[in-house]
């Protein structure tokens, strides 16, 4: 981002000014607690001798003594608070009239007061504050930290019978990597050769040892099995999927939010109030002291350091869940949003067909038919092989022997089973072979089918839909009373028969059927117009309307685009995971406000005795100090997971 080197180079001059700060300040206090020692000593020795010009001269020379102590005070109000001053003045005439101009009056009214110790204690306190909040971003960071000591550094590159070790961002597609028992993924492909398990929970979410055979797709920073694999190289290094989470993760972590918009309404009415409570305190007792003192304890660190951190608390949070938060502004507007839309395929649905129906044909049995044909799709790549062998396997059907097996395109597939010839294609296709079949297929309906040939008399229909989320209607549901959104959409650019189907299934009212991209994105604007808008989806036809809504959420990273254009992007794909995020959201808010709130309620009592003259300038500083330890330490609380993140 543009901002970073700015945002750095500032946050590297606030350190520095703290540790100015706390060096002069000890040194102030050092030579004070000296100098006080030894005119104890030395007056006690003129008071013995009764020497009272002696005593008279060393008075003198105390004076000058004591303002060369102010030195070490002074330098850092000069190195130190001239540099914070100017930023609160730009800020100022930019129009940006934050809480933490008080702490720039203050820092101005000590230095006319000759207060130098307590507008040091004051710069202390805004570059500190800085340095909390680092602290914090670091604390936050420890997830991308994992992240990035888990990925591999080296690759194991074969070139005929030669073995050898490259760095991971030398990797070239085609290339030939081994992978050895254990070890982790370093880039994304496909298997060449082997047969092993592999861990993708750290990416997935999903708690199985997936298998891994010649052709099958393996993922950067998944953790090999007991067998070593050959696989080709299909992405490079910083493109593959662990790399593109590092990335995003990256991002967000950087993002620091600089629009505090809970900061800015709670400040609006601290600000004022802070100053009439000092000017009060001044105008009461005539005491100017006092008002130095009520604004010293009024500098709203709460504010400017309580609300960032536990966004970015927050933000650790979501990691740790698999949700990494791209722009964290929606922390504070998710809990506001009104309408949801979603998308229908990879979001409500699974983006897999399964077996919905098969109809036998007069004179065949359902679970024989389905044995047999679940027989040869076992040897097929086809889309809906898996499906079939999900119903089989649910149904405990045992398989059969399988010989002859061609799989022609646009012809299916053929085999013998069991002695029997069965052959599994289109209904086109079936048609244009056996015209006469016409009469025994069942109606054509939404969805996809196929149709089973045994011995070349028609058998079955078989009839797939795209599987629905198991949580999808119990996640929808639950969405206007525990959430309080108005509308529940579901926008697609599949057929009306498949939308209004799922529509029914999980219960949406609000159906949109046939949508184009540009459809999709005028029908998103058009509703966020009326209210905040949550827009779920994992197309790339997605990514104009994730942007378009108030919060867009994509689902996974099947594609580059998607993720990139959205506020949030959920990992494991899953509504658990969706309700989580709202979850966080909500509780970021509540904490940030108890963080924010308590620390200005401490400061107004701290202001009442500041102003009633039971608190210097000085012992304000520290009591505000203790305030925003307070705030900071409570802020952190967002970082820690609760007991539940889901209510469905």
């Amino acid at each position: 981002m543009t901002d970073q080197p700015l945002a750095s180079s500032r946050a590297v001059s606030e350190n520095s000014i703290a540790v100015l700060s706390l060096l002069g300040i000890g040194a102030y206090l050092l030579l004070r607690y000296a100098f006080d020692l030894s005119d104890q000593v030395y007056t006690l020795s003129l008071n013995a001798a009764l020497n009272s010009i002696a005593a008279e001269l060393y008075r003198g020379q105390a004076v000058v003594a004591l303002e060369l102590l102010q030195l070490p005070l002074l330098a850092v109000l000069v190195l130190g608070g001239i540099p914070l001053l100017y930023q609160l003045l730009v800020k100022f005439f930019h129009g940006d009239f934050g809480a933490d101009l008080l702490a720039g009056l203050s820092i101005v009214t000590a230095v006319l007061l000759g207060e130098y110790l307590a507008g040091s204690l004051v710069v202390l306190m805004l570059s500190g504050g800085v340095v909390l909040e680092t602290y914090a971003v670091r604390k936050a960071s420890s997830v991308l930290e994992a992240l990035a000591k888990r990925m591999p550094s080296v690759a194991h590159r074969k070139s005929g019978d030669q073995l050898a070790d490259i760095g991971t961002a030398q990797v070239a597609i085609g290339d030939t990597l081994l992978i050895l028992p254990h070890e982790i993924c370093p880039v994304d492909g496909t298997v060449l050769e082997g047969s092993s398990t592999m861990d993708e929970s750290y990416l997935t979410g999903e708690p199985y040892l997936m298998s891994k055979v010649s052709g099958s797709k393996v993922l950067s920073g998944a953790i090999n099995g007991d067998s070593a694999l050959t696989i080709r190289a299909d992405k490079l290094a910083i493109d593959s999927r662990y790399a593109k989470i590092m990335e995003v993760m990256k991002s967000s972590e950087q993002y620091r939010p600089n629009i505090r918009r809970l900061g800015d309404q709670l400040g609006a009415l601290y600000t004022p109030l802070a100053v009439v409570i000092a000017l009060a305190a001044w105008a009461m007792s005539g005491d100017v002291v006092r008002f130095l003192a009520v604004l010293v304890i009024a500098t709203p660190c709460p504010l400017l350091i309580g609300i960032p951190v536990t966004i970015i608390s927050s933000i650790s949070l979501a990691a740790r869940r698999e949700i990494i938060i791209k722009n964290p502004a929606i922390l504070e507007t998710i809990g506001t949003c009104r309408t949801a839309i979603f998308d229908k395929t990879g979001t409500l649905t699974y983006g897999r067909p399964s077996l919905t129906a098969l109809i036998p044909a007069t004179g065949y049995n359902e679970q024989e038919v389905l044995a047999l044909i679940a027989s040869l799709e076992r040897y097929s790549k086809h889309p809906l092989s898996r499906a079939i062998m999900l119903a089989a396997d649910k149904s405990t059907l045992a398989l059969l022997a399988v010989t002859h097996i061609i799989e022609l395109p646009g012809e299916g597939l053929k085999g013998h089973v069991a002695g029997k010839q069965v052959q599994i294609t289109s209904r086109k296709n079936c048609l244009e072979q056996h015209p006469d079949f016409a009469e025994h297929l069942p109606p054509m309906t939404g969805g996809l089918e196929c149709v089973a040939l045994i011995d070349d008399a028609y058998a079955a229909t078989l009839q797939f839909r795209d599987e629905v989320r198991s949580d999808s209607s119990s996640f929808i549901n639950h969405l206007k009373p525990s959430h309080l959104f108005d509308k529940v959409m579901l926008v697609s650019g599949d057929r009306e028969s498949e939308v209004r189907f799922l529509a029914e299934q999980v219960g949406i009212e609000h159906v949109y059927f046939s949508q184009s991209p540009e459809q999709k994105l005028a029908l998103v604007r058009e509703e966020t117009d009326a209210a905040k808008t949550v827009y779920l989806g994992d197309g790339i036809n997605d990514a104009p309307a994730l942007m378009a809504a108030t919060i867009g959420i994509a689902f996974g990273q099947n594609s580059d685009i998607t993720g990139e254009s959205a506020d949030a992007v959920i990992m494991d794909s899953s509504l658990l995971k969706v309700d989580e995020l709202f979850h966080i959201g909500e509780r970021m808010r509540k904490i940030a406000l108890q963080s924010a709130v308590g620390g200005m309620a401490l400061s107004l009592i701290g202001m009442g005795f500041a102003g009633l003259g039971y608190l210097a300038p000085v012992a304000g500083a520290i009591t505000q100090e203790i305030i925003d330890v307070l705030a900071v330490l409570n802020a952190l609380r967002a970082a820690i997971p609760p007991k539940t993140l889901s209510d469905f």
